[in-house]
């Protein structure tokens, strides 16, 4: 499978020229490219797909995705979790 996650922004920073976050998956955390979305700040919650947030999203929506997620038991399968 491959799903658009929703995670929260933890860190922001520039690499180089590109917008690039720290994003926490319930745990999880991963590097997420903010190109599409460059006006994000720590905080905000976020629609990931293959590495880069494509939409914002309410905490709410965002909390029950992940519990979502959780309870179906994919969301280490979607973000490789225990993979470097």
């Amino acid at each position: 499978m491959c799903l658009a996650v929703p995670g929260k922004i933890v860190e922001v920073r520039d690499e180089r020229g590109t917008r690039m976050a720290t994003v926490d998956f319930d745990g999880i955390r991963k590097d997420i490219c903010l190109a599409y979305l460059p006006d994000l700040a720590v905080g905000e919650y976020v629609i990931v797909h293959v590495g880069f947030a494509i939409a914002r999203v309410d905490e709410a929506s965002a909390l029950e995705t992940l519990a979502l997620f959780r309870d179906l038991g994919i969301l280490e399968e979607e973000l490789g979790a225990g993979t470097p």
